[in-house]
């Protein structure tokens, strides 16, 4: 592969709450550069919804000579509030592009799920529903999705290039149906679960072969618990949430730790993407701070269990490997350093 790549959350914002409550410059230059020296990687795709920490991350990247793929993660937002943050971002890009930073500008990620005004419903639970769980109707469904997010993506494409003189991709679910002749790279949140296990790499080289553009892969990756891999991309969905909020509060039940099930099942998918052609891989994702390791009291408690990270966030200390940090590795970071390596 080309792009040996990680993605590093800035926050995920949903209303009034972020996944990552401090943000720390300081913080984010380090663990930045371990991506880059330790991990061995040679792009990130910086994932958030506040242009100013996306700039910041960015620019950071680009001094230490990585791919940036500059990418605004929308969350329950309208189509005009997207489309601002779009506006805004794909300027701040340019700024950075133009100062001779390697950049893709990511126009969103699985925005008809995640995001109002294409598929009924207040929430992603009650869209996936709507859209998936009732067969009468799917295919119809389906194809007025693809036709209200098309439309959307033209008009913020549009917005983009305006601002925005490098190459554009979009983060997609299969199902969107996205139109590529809009953009430069075709980008596919791309996740194996015990049901498509058979048929992943034959799906994956086909569709390699049918585009004419590249091909990454985004949104890839699995909790840390025993017999997640099986249940990705919904590995994540143990986690109670406060129902005000939406701040995770505990898992809904008891799972045992598996950081080599989690490493084992990354390093198959990043054999599978690497020998069948894909030009860019992104492992989903380095660190989740909203879902801290509490290996002490009810096993309930520790969050880590249901993050997708790769380190395992700590509250009130730091870690052994890095002192310096408030996390420590897990099993999958050395995989993943060691694949990259080669």
């Amino acid at each position: 592969m080309r792009g040996r790549g990680m993605t590093y959350d800035t926050g995920f914002i949903r209303g009034d709450s972020s996944s990552r409550e401090h943000f720390d410059p300081w913080r984010v230059e380090k663990e930045l550069a371990v991506i880059r020296d330790d991990l061995n990687c040679n792009a990130v795709h910086i994932v958030g919804g506040d242009p100013d920490r996306l700039e910041i991350a960015a620019h950071v990247a680009a001094e230490l000579g990585m791919e940036v793929w500059f990418s605004p993660y929308p969350l329950e937002q309208t189509t005009d509030q997207i489309l601002t943050l779009f506006a805004t971002c794909a300027e701040r890009a340019e700024r950075l592009r133009a100062q001779g930073a390697e950049i893709v500008f990511v126009a969103g990620v699985e925005l008809s799920v995640m995001n109002r005004g294409f598929i009924d419903g207040d929430d992603v639970s009650a869209r996936l529903e709507r859209l998936l769980t009732d067969p009468e109707g799917r295919d119809e469904r389906f194809a007025e999705l693809g036709s209200r997010l098309n439309a959307f993506l033209g008009t913020a494409v549009a917005h983009i290039r305006e601002r925005f003189q490098g190459p554009v991709t979009y983060a997609a679910i299969q199902f969107e149906a996205v139109d590529w002749d809009l953009f430069d790279i075709v980008t596919l949140e791309l996740i194996r679960s015990a049901a498509v296990a058979d048929i992943f790499r034959s799906s994956v080289r086909s569709l390699v072969a049918q585009q004419p553009k590249p091909v990454a892969i985004t949104g890839f990756g699995t909790a840390t618990w025993r017999g997640a891999g099986d249940m990705a991309p919904r590995s994540m969905e143990i986690i109670e949430n406060d129902p005000d909020t939406g701040a995770p509060v505990r898992l809904s039940g008891v799972v045992e730790r598996d950081e080599d099930g989690q490493a084992t099942y990354l390093h198959e998918l990043l054999e599978v993407f690497d020998s069948e052609g894909v030009d860019s891989a992104f492992v989903f994702l380095f660190a989740l701070d909203n879902l801290p390791h509490r290996p002490d009291g009810d096993p309930r408690d520790d969050l880590d269990l249901a993050s997708l990270g790769i380190v395992k966030v700590f509250e009130g200390r730091n870690g052994v490997a890095y002192p310096q940090m408030p996390w420590e590795p897990k099993a999958a970071f050395g995989t993943i350093a060691e694949f990259y390596r080669r």
